[in-house]
C-alpha cells in the first residue's frame, strides 16, 4: 500500500485507517457506520495518524497534553490505557507527564490527569490479576 493518501482507493484508505486505529488503541477495531466514523477512520487514522514524521507514541504524548489542557480527562483514560497496553509509556513516565502538565495546563488539570493515570493503572492491574488467576 502506498504511503501517499492521495494514491489510495477508498477501500485501501479504510483498511489503512482501521489498521492504524487498531494499532493506536491496542484492540481490533471493526468497520462502523456513519459519516463521523468514516471521517475518523478515513482521514484521522488513515491520513493523520499514519504520517511518518511522528511515531504513535509522539502523537499520543501530544494528544495527552492537549486533552489535559482542555480538561477532557474521560478521553485521557482511553489514551492512557492504550499507551500502557501498547508499551509506549510506563506508569512512572505517565506520572512524570502529569507533573510536567501541572506547570503548563494548570495545577488542577495536571493533578486530575495524575488521578486518571492512577485509576487506569489500578484497572489494568485488576484485569491482569483476573486474567492470571484460575477460574473458580
Amino acid at each position: 500500500m502506498s504511503d501517499s493518501p492521495d494514491e489510495l482507493t477508498p477501500e485501501q484508505r479504510r483498511a489503512r485507517g482501521l489498521a492504524k486505529m487498531s494499532e493506536v488503541y491496542g484492540w481490533e477495531v471493526s468497520d462502523g457506520p456513519g459519516k463521523h466514523f468514516a471521517t475518523t477512520v478515513d482521514h484521522l487514522f488513515a491520513d493523520i495518524w499514519s504520517r511518518p514524521e511522528l511515531s504513535v507514541r509522539d502523537r499520543r504524548l501530544l494528544l495527552l497534553g492537549a486533552l489535559t489542557a482542555q480538561n477532557l480527562h474521560d478521553v485521557s483514560e482511553i489514551q492512557v490505557s492504550a499507551a500502557l497496553r501498547n508499551g509506549e509509556l510506563t506508569e512512572e513516565q505517565l506520572r512524570e507527564i502529569a507533573i510536567f502538565l501541572c506547570h503548563y495546563t494548570g495545577w488542577a488539570a495536571g493533578t486530575k490527569f495524575d488521578s486518571v493515570v492512577g485509576k487506569v493503572v489500578a484497572d489494568e492491574q485488576k484485569k491482569a490479576a483476573a486474567a492470571a488467576s484460575p477460574e473458580k
